[in-house]
């Protein structure tokens, strides 16, 4: 048979399929509300470098704890990315630096990567953050977000560039603006010093979060605990479902908002701090329309305390 013949056919078709296929994967990678949805699991992923800042809690303030971790980003098994994150507790303070970026055929698509920085202090009801910034970037935009906050509650916020659908946004009111913390710390999650650290009592709760451009909750329910073994920690985590609430600052008629509002697959598993007595993400997964999306860590290292003059 010749080139045009039937077997011709026959090879395109699959390929096509393949082809097909692998586009509506980089389709939802590059659509621009999934993509900010994206970097939020990852700050939340990399929110787990924070938990093993908290163990330093135990030992001498004079000295820091640090931390190097790497985590990679999967969607439907097909690696598209990955993120590092570097921390510093000393004392009650705490900073925690992460950085994310697509990659492979992600990458080809829409080369999107992210920073973001988070300090403030830890008390026993929780985080309370003084400063955040991250900086996003894609094929269509770049984005930086500054934040100053005392006392849970926002006192100054930078946009750059100002969203240009910011007229049709639903308003962010200054009641919007407090009783909340940032993305970034709102990883570092407390559980009351009487009750146990794996269960229930480690989801069940609901975070106000506010990323200087849209607020939403987070709301947290428990399903299951599970033993879990990876590099640098062996031990129990709390499975839970996790469920996105839109309160303001985003579009009213966005797709991307509207499916992770009705988006009943997402989980976070939470592992136990016993000397800081809080729970941190492990682990997160979400259904995108195009598959599974996972957050997970591939390597994290506690190292040794740094002396102060050594800063």
């Amino acid at each position: 048979m010749g080139l045009n013949g039937p077997s011709a056919g026959r090879v395109k078709r699959p390929r096509e399929r393949v082809r097909r296929f692998l586009w509506r994967i980089v389709e939802s990678i590059a659509d621009p509300g999934m993509a900010q949805v994206s970097f939020v699991l990852v700050r939340g992923a990399c929110g787990l470098a924070a938990s093993f800042l908290a163990m330093a809690a135990a030992g001498p303030a004079a000295g820091a704890e640090t931390l190097k971790a790497q985590y990679s980003l999967s969607l439907i098994g097909f690696s598209i990315g990955h993120a590092s994150a570097e921390g510093v507790f000393d004392g009650r303070a705490y900073r925690i630096d992460i950085s994310m970026r697509t990659s492979g055929l992600a990458a080809l698509v829409n080369d999107t990567r992210g920073a973001a920085t988070a300090a403030g202090a830890l008390s026993r009801g929780g985080p309370q953050p003084s400063r955040y910034a991250n900086t996003t970037s894609n094929s269509y935009e770049t984005r930086t977000v500054r934040m100053a906050l005392a006392g849970n509650a926002v006192r100054a916020v930078q946009v750059e560039p100002t969203p240009w659908d910011l007229p049709v946004r639903i308003p962010v009111t200054d009641s919007n603006k407090t009783h909340i913390i940032d993305p970034v710390s709102a990883m570092l999650m407390t559980v009351p010093d009487n009750e146990p650290l794996t269960g229930p009592s480690a989801c069940n709760r609901t975070i106000p979060v506010f990323d200087g451009v849209t607020r939403f909750d987070v709301t947290l329910q428990y399903v299951e605990t599970r033993m879990v073994q990876t590099r640098g920690y062996e031990g129990p985590v709390s499975v839970c479902m996790a469920r996105y609430t839109p309160i303001s600052g985003h579009r009213p008629d966005s797709v991307s908002t509207r499916f992770m509002a009705e988006n009943n697959d997402i989980t976070v598993w939470l592992a136990p701090l016993p000397n800081a007595h809080m729970v941190v993400p492990y682990r997160l997964a979400l259904r995108t329309s195009a598959g599974m999306l996972v957050v997970e860590p591939a390597e994290f290292r506690l190292g040794g305390r740094r002396q102060a003059s050594e800063q």
